[in-house]
């Protein structure tokens, strides 16, 4: 990719405005969720530039009980200032108030009552590592405390703490807590806010290419520009009819996270965040619970899920795992429930209520092992054939696994990208494989289950998992055993 120019001061000044309208629509989008999935507390009406809040009137989100959002979108086109103490304290190019001072000063007004409130600085800055505040910041809550309050008046992190009081206007008691609502929202690039609306509108059921992400910033925009400074349910219908977006059901959303962060963990109904429960610091090679964490404590998590959203039947489920975890989900949600789940699977929206013309029948292939009575079954859509069945033969011979078989099942188009090419085809292969195994564990006494295949399939196969036998999921865990025994679900 070539190297774009310098930017104009009006080209950043448009793509700060554009990055604003963009985090308006967002949240547009939770007023819209929020009131049709019946959330507990929903924003009513979402304020852009809104009138009498200081500094914090970027984009408001009102509740229908506090505590509101108020928050300051910042957009830099550069990385050359991170967020840190100059950052935060200095004057205003025109020698004004620094940044620190109005969100102070926002929230004195605001908090006058006492009443509660989330704030929020959004931009795409990153903090800065060699801060004593900013760099301790928390990524779950995106808050600057408990750490930012540990160390005496001595300390680095105290002697900043009286500059920010001092620059504030506050003493250290309200300073710190302002830093008890004020969170951070840091790092936020254009890319991320997409991925984020990206996810968000599939699970407000709206088109969610990059045309209709634009489609829903511009009307943001042309809001502001006609005067609406307050944008409320009814307006944000009558624009998802006029500009076409909507192809589906509202529906809850269940973040689970095992290897990296969700983008919207911050507004799902429920979260499950192991992410620093997992073995290493790399998305790409967490494998496995990091002890004393293990996946029986995982499996109770997801399984308990259900509880969180009860009354909620169609769910979109986010966030980063493996296959042995996003198989569990589907058999936590049934289909029996009557739970329609729905994942993004490059880009497309895989449903579980999809519907398809006819089964996929399944190309199937057996090895005899004779060490027991057991059905091993591996799923194989993207590995080579022979890789996969020698990985999982020399598994469960090492293990002397109690297995009478191994039968390998592949796609009829065998195991390659693109053998399954939309959510259609999942589902029909989903049930083709369900009744495959019907079929060939009447008397089978337990399943032994391998996965390799597109995170959402595993999902929409666990969903459809009932009437078999009793199963043992495991997760390629690229140890010396190969493959760890994850979860016994019962079927």
């Amino acid at each position: 990719m070539k190297p774009l120019p310098t930017p104009t001061a009006s080209g950043v000044r448009i793509t700060g405005d554009h990055y604003q309208w963009l985090i308006a629509w967002m949240g547009c989008l939770t007023l819209l969720r929020e009131n049709t999935t019946g959330a507990a507390n929903p924003v009513v009406s979402v304020g852009v530039e809104a009138d009498g809040v200081g500094k914090l009137d970027d984009v408001v989100l009102l509740r229908r009980t506090p505590p509101h959002t108020y928050m300051q979108v910042k957009y830099a086109v550069g990385s050359a200032t991170p967020v840190n103490e100059a950052y935060l304290t200095d004057p205003s190019p025109a020698g004004g108030p620094s940044i620190l001072s109005k969100i102070a000063t926002a929230w004195r007004t605001l908090s006058a009552d006492s009443t509660d409130v989330d704030l929020a600085l959004v931009t795409n800055r990153a903090p800065d590592p060699g801060d004593p505040l900013t760099a301790v910041r928390d990524a779950r809550t995106q808050l600057l405390l408990p750490k930012a309050a540990d160390g005496g008046p001595r300390s680095q992190a105290g002697k900043a703490r009286a500059r920010w009081a001092h620059n504030a206007g506050l003493s250290e008691a309200k300073l710190h807590d302002l830093l008890s609502c004020l969170r951070f929202d840091l790092a936020r690039d254009l890319p991320r806010v997409q991925e984020q609306l990206e996810l968000l509108m599939a699970a407000s059921g709206l088109r969610h290419d990059e045309q209709a992400i634009n489609d829903g910033a511009n009307w943001v925009a042309q809001q502001v520009r006609n005067g609406h400074r307050t944008i409320t349910l009814d307006m944000v219908k009558a624009a998802v009819d006029t500009l076409k977006l909507k192809i589906g059901p509202a529906r809850a959303v269940l973040s689970i996270a095992t290897l990296k962060p969700d983008p919207v963990a911050g507004e799902a109904d429920h979260t499950i965040d192991w992410v620093d429960r997992f073995e290493t610091s790399s998305e790409f090679t967490k494998r496995r619970p990091l002890a004393p964490a293990t996946w029986a404590q995982l499996q109770e998590d997801i399984e308990a899920a259900p509880a969180h959203l009860r009354g909620r039947t169609a769910i979109s489920v986010t966030g980063s795992i493996r296959l042995a975890p996003a198989f569990l989900t589907g058999t936590a949600f049934r289909m029996v429930t009557g739970a329609d789940l729905a994942v993004l699977q490059r880009g497309q929206l895989w449903s579980t209520n999809d519907p398809y013309d006819t089964d996929w029948q399944p190309t199937a292939e057996e090895h005899a092992l004779d060490q027991g009575d057991d059905l091993a079954v591996a799923v194989n859509v993207t590995v080579r054939a022979q890789d996969l069945t020698h990985d999982v033969l020399d598994h469960l011979r090492d293990q002397h696994t109690p297995v009478a078989t191994l039968l390998v099942l592949t796609p009829p188009a065998g195991p390659k990208d693109g053998s399954i090419p939309d959510s259609q085809a999942a589902n029909a292969l989903a049930v083709g494989i369900r009744d495959t195994l019907r079929r060939a564990t009447r008397t089978t006494p337990r399943i032994h289950l391998f996965l390799a295949c597109p995170m959402g399939l595993a999902l929409l196969l666990g969903h459809r998992w009932n009437r078999l036998r009793p199963t043992v999921v495991y997760e390629d865990v690229r140890s010396a055993q190969g493959y760890e025994a994850a979860f016994t679900v019962e079927a």
